[in-house]
C-alpha cells in the first residue's frame, strides 16, 4: 500500500511543505512507497497561466512579462534591488488575484479567503467539501487528482493544513476525493488541525469526511497503519525527503531545505504560549544527529539555503552549528541569548554559514516583557542586535503589540527602543496581540465570546488598561510606521513572502549567491 500526501493551496510557494518532507523521508526508510502532490504550487502557476483578458495596462504588463517575472524570482537577479524585486512580486501577483476577480473570492500569493464561506467555522469547511466544483482551482485539481490516483492508486491520502489560508481549498479537494474514490482512507493533519484538536471543546465534526484527523506529529501513526510501531527506531529517521518534490519550480533562486532540529520550545515560559496551551512537549534531536543530518542533505540535495524551522534554536544547537558548519547558508528563530551577546560567538555563526536570525523582541518595555514571562532583558537584547550586524548576520526582529501587559505608553517605548537600534535591525514584522481560547495568562481578563465559529482559536477581551485593537491599529498606522526609521526598515521586507525571502537580500547584501561556497563537509 503506499500514501499520497497532498499540500494544499494557499501558502507561500518558495519551499517543499516541511511537514510533508519529514514524512516522506520516514516512511521511505521503512520502505513504504510515497507520492506527493504540491497543490499550492502548482495550483499558484495554473491560475498566473491562465487565459486572462486584461483590461488594464498593469494586468497586460503582467500577462506579457509573466515567464520572465518567473524566471526572474527564481534567479540572484530577482533579489539584487529591492524595487526591481516588488515589480515582480507584484505582477505576479496580479496575475493570482485576476484570475478569481469576478468571483467571491479573493487570493494572493500568500492569502485566500472567500466572502462567504469562513475557514473558522466548521459547517463552512463541510460546504466547501460538498460543493469542491465552486472552488476557484476546481479545474485544475480536478484533473491532476483524478490522473494520479488512477496512476499511482493509493491505499491513503493524507493532507497536510497547517495555515488557515489553505483549509477552504483542502477541504474542497478533500470532498472531491471521497466523492470519486470512497473506498481510499483519508488523513488529515498538520499546524492548523493540531490547533484544532487541542482547543478546549473539540468534538471532531469531519468524521463523515475524514477517517482520521491527527494531532502532532505523524509518523507514528502513519507508521501504526502499516504494522510498524517503532517509536525507539524514528530517532534514526528524522531526516527530510525532497526530492519527490518540483525543487525548480518554487519561488527561490534555488533549492531551500527546511529541517527542524526540535518539537516544541525549549523557552517554553512566555504568557499564552501556544507550546503549553496544546502540550507539545519540548523534544530536541540529538546535535550530533541533526548535524549528520545536514551534512548528508546538502550533499544531496545542493541547497542555497538552509531554513531551520525550530520554534527557537537552543544555545546549544547554535554552538553546535558554530563549530560544525552545515555547508550551506542558513537561518533560523533564535532567542535573545547571553552566547549573542558575545561579538565572537556572532562571528562564528556568521562563519558557519548563519545569514539571518529571527528574533521575538516582542517589545521595548522591560516590565511587559517580565510580566509576559519573555525571558527577554532589554540591554542583552541591545548588545545581541549589535553583535550581530557587526558580524554580518541580519536580524529579523518581531514585535507584538496589545498584549494585556501593555498600554500606549508602553507601546511607546517599544517604538524609541526600535528607532534607538534601528540601524543593527535589518527587518521587521509587526502584529497584534490574539488572545487564545486555551493557555496560561488569562487569569483576570473579561473574555468576550468569539463569534467567528466553533473553530476559532482565539477569543475577544476587554483591555484591562484600554489598549483595544483599534487604538493599537491608529497607532501602528499613525505613529510606528510613519517614523523614518521605521518606515525605512518596513521597505525592506519583500513583500507577501517576508522572512522566507529576506535571507536572500542579506546574502546578496553580503557578496550573493558566493555565500554558496560554504565548505561542505
Amino acid at each position: 500500500m503506499s500514501i499520497l500526501f497532498i499540500h494544499p493551496a494557499v501558502a507561500k510557494p518558495c519551499e517543499p511543505p516541511a511537514g510533508i518532507a519529514r514524512l516522506v523521508g520516514v516512511l521511505r526508510s521503512f520502505e513504504i512507497p510515497c507520492g506527493v502532490l504540491d497543490a499550492n504550487l502548482e495550483g499558484l502557476l495554473w491560475l498566473m497561466r491562465r487565459p486572462i483578458a486584461a483590461s488594464d495596462r498593469w494586468t497586460r504588463r503582467a500577462v506579457r512579462n509573466r515567464e520572465h517575472n518567473l524566471e526572474r524570482i527564481r534567479g540572484w537577479n530577482g533579489y539584487a534591488r529591492m524595487d526591481g524585486y516588488r515589480r515582480v512580486v507584484a505582477d505576479l501577483n496580479r496575475l493570482v488575484a485576476t484570475s478569481v476577480q469576478g468571483t467571491r473570492i479573493r487570493m494572493s500569493l500568500a492569502n485566500y479567503q472567500d466572502a462567504c464561506l469562513t475557514p473558522a467555522r466548521s459547517q463552512d469547511l463541510l460546504q466547501a467539501a460538498e460543493r469542491p466544483e465552486q472552488n476557484p482551482l476546481y479545474s485544475y485539481f480536478e484533473p491532476r487528482l483524478t490522473a494520479l490516483m488512477e496512476a499511482e492508486q493509493p491505499g491513503l491520502v493524507g493532507i497536510s493544513l497547517n495555515y488557515l489560508s489553505q483549509a477552504l481549498c483542502a477541504f474542497a479537494m478533500a470532498g472531491f476525493l471521497r466523492r470519486n474514490w470512497p473506498e481510499v482512507p483519508l488523513i488529515m493533519g498538520g499546524g492548523l488541525v493540531t490547533s484544532w484538536m487541542r482547543s478546549p471543546g473539540w468534538s471532531d465534526p469531519f468524521a463523515g469526511l475524514v477517517e482520521e484527523m491527527v494531532a502532532g506529529a505523524g509518523e507514528e501513526p502513519l507508521l501504526a497503519r502499516f504494522g510498524i510501531y517503532a517509536r525507539k527506531r524514528l530517532g534514526r529517521h528524522l531526516a527530510v525527503e525532497c526530492s519527490l518534490f518540483p525543487v525548480q519550480d518554487y519561488f527561490a533562486p534555488g533549492p531551500i531545505l527546511p529541517y527542524s532540529a526540535s518539537r516544541g520550545c525549549y523557552w517554553n515560559r512566555c504568557a499564552f504560549c501556544p507550546e503549553q496551551a496544546e502540550g507539545n512537549r519540548y523534544v530536541p534531536t540529538a546535535h550530533s544527529q541533526v548535524v549528520a543530518d545536514l551534512h548528508g542533505l546538502v550533499r544531496q540535495t545542493r541547497p542555497v539555503l538552509i531554513h531551520l524551522l525550530d520554534n527557537a534554536l537552543s544555545p546549544g544547537l547554535l554552538k553546535t552549528l558554530a563549530m560544525n558548519a552545515p555547508g550551506a547558508p542558513w537561518y533560523g528563530f533564535a532567542r535573545f541569548s547571553q552566547d549573542l551577546a558575545e561579538v565572537e560567538f556572532c562571528q562564528a555563526l556568521r562563519a558557519s554559514g548563519c545569514v539571518m536570525l529571527k528574533l521575538g523582541l516582542e517589545s521595548g518595555d522591560q516590565g511587559v516583557l517580565d510580566r509576559e514571562g519573555k525571558g527577554v532583558d532589554l540591554g542583552l537584547a541591545a548588545r545581541v542586535l549589535k553583535n550581530l550586524a557587526t558580524a554580518g548576520i541580519a536580524a529579523y526582529v518581531y514585535l507584538l503589540f496589545g498584549t494585556p501587559s501593555e498600554s500606549e505608553d508602553e507601546a511607546r517605548a517599544t517604538l524609541e527602543f526600535t528607532v534607538l537600534h534601528s540601524e543593527d535591525i535589518a527587518f521587521l514584522n509587526l502584529a497584534i496581540f490574539n488572545l487564545p481560547l486555551a493557555g496560561s495568562g488569562r487569569e483576570g481578563l473579561e473574555v468576550i465570546p468569539h463569534s467567528d465559529g466553533d473553530l476559532s482559536l482565539y477569543a475577544g477581551f476587554r483591555h484591562p488598561r484600554g489598549w483595544d485593537r483599534t487604538k493599537v491599529r491608529r497607532f501602528l498606522d499613525r505613529e510606528f510606521r510613519r517614523h523614518p526609521a521605521m518606515a525605512a526598515i518596513l521597505r525592506r521586507d519583500p513583500r507577501f513572502f517576508t522572512s522566507n525571502h529576506a535571507a536572500f537580500f542579506s546574502m546578496v547584501a553580503a557578496g550573493g549567491p558566493g555565500m554558496r561556497t560554504v565548505s561542505t563537509p
